[in-house]
This record gives structure tokens, C-alpha cells and sequence, in this order.
């Protein structure tokens, strides 16, 4: 048996209303912290996660409340020794590897256990214990050895849930799969905003903190908030789950200087907050950052696949104007020089079949087209553009050319084959090819496919417009395929998760929606799937999904 001990790791886009939050529905974490709690509290009751699977090991994350007032934020409560096991079975009968740490207010009595000596692609059990006190169990899975000639790997594919739009119902149907390798959350895992800031209609539970989140405390209760969710409690009890941020973590449209929701004159310095919520963010995610402060990262599947993760808001230049040609400058960059030279870097040397980039946001390009206006507003509101302006969508990779155009060229000159991007950040599911150049595709060829998931909960066209689903929309997906060649297929209405399913003759992604976002209850239903052939750099669609 091995020992392992723990180490511890603008104007504004939208139009914002302000509500109060007096007489709110509280989540159970602000009943917590009331006057009326009991003496005993749940000890465990933000629940269990691993994440960041390696060969022969995986990351464990856990917090303790160890006594009333040490609720997420307060800086208050003992610290207290917690001990973690890795079981080969459920009932914990062969434990296999085991250690202990202490929980203390320094983090947010929030720990991480780095667990190694485990075997290549294995289920595990785990779970944490403090006194005579044991957390719920967790299930997780390590990768294949780097050098495994894997048959096959599945994701569950996720990003955007904001708490006020929607419950979580998608995190509860992957939860219940038992065939995913891991869940990748492609970022905006939690929201910034005060309550009935956005969405300003249709709110369907409240965010604690009411107010939007600004310092480190706010931070840090956002996320012990979202963690008090069954649905999110159960996805990481069930699968590890590989994390990366977007903006949404920090602030709407966050770049290295500071955010469009972000006023200095009255929120204070931007590089303090990006460091409070830099700072949560680790402290609460089942992450481990390869270079500090930042979460990109690269994970490795047998001879199968590579994982190449970005962080696209740590480095960037600040979103400019539209139609004045600075998104082509060289000046301005989406990645920082130092990733894009290491994604270009990890992307030649790879010898697996299969190069997976997670990007946050979109790096299609994507254009407009001829919309009435009805379907143009709410677009803009969704992508950040002037309500009657030009189609270029500068948040994402359309605002940083150069980037795009040195990582396409790349592709293309070092023949590398069998890249995949996996998105998320707009609210809307797209299978597309990505063009070696958009103004003469398909004559020029693709680089690479992408594919976009929607949402789990946030806001897409047909909440924006309050119209049932498939009425106005369409309109919209027409003119977008029309003007995008590209684009082979788009879902303005949904919302859910994907499930990527890759084997050494094609990547898959098969998309679910939900029946309905402000439901508890909601059935998940298959609606598309598209895939990519090895070798071929295009996207088709799929009959089926895949068993």
C-alpha cells in the first residue's frame, strides 16, 4: 500500500437592471450562515470532485465546514486534519493508496490531494474523512498509459450555467452515465453578476451573494454557492471533471487589463480582482495549474488523443471596436506569444491520432449575413456587438486575426492533421469546419473542425426574444449557414451538453437538449450528432448517436 500526503496547491454588454434581493429565496449556503443554524453542520456538504486524470494518478478536492461560522468566504473556523483514501471498490474493501492534510480558513478550508501510484485507465473510488465523520463517495477514472493503443475515449462536453438562468439539469444526466473517461467544462462555470443582473427576466433562484461578485469573500461564496447544487454535486461525484475558465469566472468579457464588467472608479483595481478570483478559482476547482496562475494545460490519452487546454483571458489584449482593423493587428494577441508558441509547439510534436483543443471561445469565423433586425439585436446581445453593427464577433477569435491566422497557417505548413477544437461561451451549438480561408472555402480548404456546445442555463436567442423555440430562430440559422459556408450546422435554441465520443477513425460529438431549463426535472433528448473522419478535415453528420 502506498502513503501520499497532500500538497497544497466599457460600457456594459448588456443592459443591466438592479433588483433587489430582499425576500429571495435563499440557497441553502446563506440559510447556513443565519442565525438560526444548528450547532451541527454538515461537514462535507459541498461535496467531493477529482479532476485532471493522469496515467497513474488524478487530483482530489474536498471543503470542510468545520464549525457554523466557517461558511465559504467568512475566513472563519479551525483548522482541522482531514484524511483521504483511494479504494479499487465501492465498499473501500482493497484501499490502495491513502493520506492526509489539514483544512484551514488560509484556503477557503477548501484541500486538494495529488494522488499517484494509481494503474492506467481504472475506476476508483474515493472519499475523505475528518474525525469520525466520512464524505461521500466519489467515482473516478485515471487515463490511459501514454503509450496504450486505446480503443476509444468519451467526454461529456459542458460550459456556461449560470445559476440564476436555470437548474443544472445536464450535469445530473452525464452524472448518471457510466461511460464517460471525464467531463470537460469548457468554462463560465459560475457567473459574476448580482442577482437579476442577467438574465434581468425569468430568474429562476437566486445568486449568493446577492450583489455581483468583486473581492476574494465574494468570490469564494459564489463558488461554495454553486457547489450546494444536487445536480453539479453529482457530476463531480460521478466523473473527473477537467476545467478550464472564460470570463465568466472573473468578469463579462475579461482581458489581462480589465473587463467590460468592470468599472475601476467604483469596483476598485482590476488586477486585485482578477487575483481574488484567480485565487477561488484554484482553491475551489479540481484544477492543477501547469503554469501558475493560469489554466493551460496539457493532458495525454494513450496513443488516442492529446488534450490542449487554453486559458484565452489571462493574456489578451482588450476587445477593440468594430470596423476599425485593429482585430487584424500583430500587436494584438488572443493568447499571449508565450502560449500560442506552446500550443503550436505541442501540437507538432504530437504523435497521437488526435489533437483536442479546448478553446473558450469560438475560432470559426462567423458572419452574419442578411438579418432582420428582430434577430440581429439579441444576436449582438449575445455576442457583444453594437445592436446594429458590423458581423464580427470581437470577444472571440474574429477579434485577434493574427492569432487565428498564425495558428491556421500552422496547421496547414506542418501538416497536422486531426485537429478538433471544442467550444463553448456563446449559447448556441455549431459543427464546423475551420477554414484555411473563409473568404474563398471551401476552394481553400480547412485547417481543422470544431465543435460548439451550448449552454447548460444561460441566456440563448429565444430567451432573449421570450418566443417559444424554433419560431424566430430559424430565420437566423439559415442566414448564418448562408453567409458562413463553413458552418455546417447550428442550434440556436437549445440548451444541454455534448458528449464526445473519439476513436482512431473518427471524433464524434453528439448533442442533447434539455426539455426545459427552468425545470428541475428536465429529460435530456439526443438531437444532432456530427463527426470528423480521420484524416479528413471535414464534418459530417451522423445518423446516430454513439453506443
Amino acid at each position: 500500500m502506498a502513503e501520499n500526503t497532500d500538497e497544497a496547491l466599457t460600457p456594459r454588454r448588456r443592459t443591466l437592471v438592479k433588483a433587489a434581493a430582499a425576500g429571495a429565496v435563499l440557497t441553502p449556503l446563506a440559510l447556513a450562515a443565519g442565525p438560526a443554524r444548528a450547532a451541527e453542520v454538515p461537514l462535507f456538504q459541498h461535496g467531493i470532485a477529482s479532476g485532471d486524470p493522469l496515467p497513474d494518478g488524478v487530483l482530489l478536492w474536498t471543503r470542510l465546514t468545520p464549525s457554523a461560522e466557517a461558511v465559504p468566504g467568512s475566513g472563519k473556523g479551525p483548522a482541522t486534519e482531514v484524511s483521504w483514501e483511494v479504494a479499487e471498490d465501492k465498499d473501500f474493501a482493497r484501499i490502495v493508496v491513502r493520506g492526509s492534510t489539514t483544512s484551514s480558513a488560509q484556503s477557503d478550508h477548501t484541500v486538494k490531494a495529488e494522488v499517484r501510484g494509481l494503474r492506467p485507465a481504472t475506476a476508483y473510488w474515493y472519499r475523505f474523512r475528518s474525525g469520525e465523520t466520512l464524505s461521500p463517495a466519489g467515482r473516478t477514472r485515471t487515463a490511459p498509459a501514454h503509450d496504450a493503443d486505446t480503443a476509444g475515449l468519451r467526454f461529456g462536453v459542458v460550459s456556461c450555467a449560470n445559476w440564476e438562468a436555470g437548474y443544472f439539469s445536464s450535469y445530473r444526466h452525464l452524472a448518471a452515465r457510466g461511460d464517460l473517461d471525464a467531463v470537460l467544462h469548457l468554462g463560465d462555470y459560475i457567473y459574476e453578476y448580482g442577482h437579476a443582473e442577467y438574465p434581468t427576466d425569468g430568474v429562476v433562484r437566486t445568486h449568493v451573494p446577492a450583489h455581483e461578485i468583486i473581492g476574494l469573500a465574494d468570490y469564494r461564496t459564489r463558488h461554495g454557492s454553486y457547489k450546494t447544487d444536487p445536480d453539479l454535486l453529482a457530476l463531480h461525484a460521478a466523473h473527473p471533471v477537467i476545467a478550464m475558465w472564460d470570463d465568466h469566472e472573473f468578469a463579462n468579457d475579461a482581458w489581462a487589463g480589465g473587463a467590460e464588467n468592470h468599472t475601476p472608479e467604483s469596483e476598485g483595481d482590476w488586477a486585485a480582482r482578477q487575483s481574488a478570483a484567480k485565487q477561488a478559482y484554484f482553491e475551489w476547482m479540481p484544477v492543477r495549474p501547469s503554469v501558475a496562475g493560469t489554466t493551460y494545460r496539457r493532458l495525454r490519452f494513450g496513443k488516442l488523443a492529446d488534450l490542449h487546454l487554453l486559458d484565452l483571458r489571462s493574456f489578451r489584449s482588450e476587445q477593440v471596436g468594430i470596423g476599425n482593423g485593429e482585430v487584424d493587428s500583430a500587436e494584438r494577441t488572443l493568447t499571449g506569444r508565450k502560449q500560442l508558441d506552446w500550443l503550436k509547439a505541442g501540437l507538432s510534436a504530437s504523435d497521437t491520432a488526435w489533437r483536442l483543443v479546448g478553446t473558450s471561445v469560438m475560432i470559426s469565423p462567423l458572419a452574419f449575413g442578411s438579418l432582420p433586425a428582430e434577430l440581429l439585436a439579441p444576436l449582438a446581445e449575445l455576442l457583444g456587438l453594437p445592436k446594429g453593427g458590423l458581423a464580427v464577433n470581437v470577444d472571440q477569435w474574429d477579434g485577434y486575426t493574427h492569432d487565428r491566422s498564425e495558428l491556421i497557417a500552422h496547421l496547414r505548413d506542418r501538416s497536422i492533421r486531426n485537429t478538433v477544437f471544442l467550444t463553448g461561451d456563446i449559447h448556441m451549438a455549431f459543427a464546423n469546419e475551420v477554414p484555411v480561408k473563409a473568404g474563398s472555402y471551401p476552394l481553400s480548404g480547412s485547417a481543422a473542425t470544431e465543435f460548439v456546445v451550448t449552454s447548460v442555463t444561460s441566456d440563448n436567442v429565444d430567451d432573449i426574444l421570450n418566443v417559444p423555440a424554433n419560431t424566430v430562430s430559424t430565420v437566423a440559422e439559415g442566414a448564418i449557414k448562408l453567409a458562413n459556408r463553413h458552418i455546417k450546422w447550428l442550434d440556436m435554441d437549445a440548451h444541454g451538453y455534448g458528449v464526445l465520443d473519439v476513436t482512431p477513425e473518427a471524433s464524434q460529438m453528439d448533442y442533447y437538449a434539455l426539455s426545459d431549463r427552468a425545470d428541475p426535472a428536465a429529460t435530456a433528448s439526443w438531437t444532432r450528432g456530427y463527426r470528423t473522419l480521420n484524416g479528413t478535415q471535414k464534418v459530417e453528420r451522423a445518423d446516430s448517436p454513439v453506443r
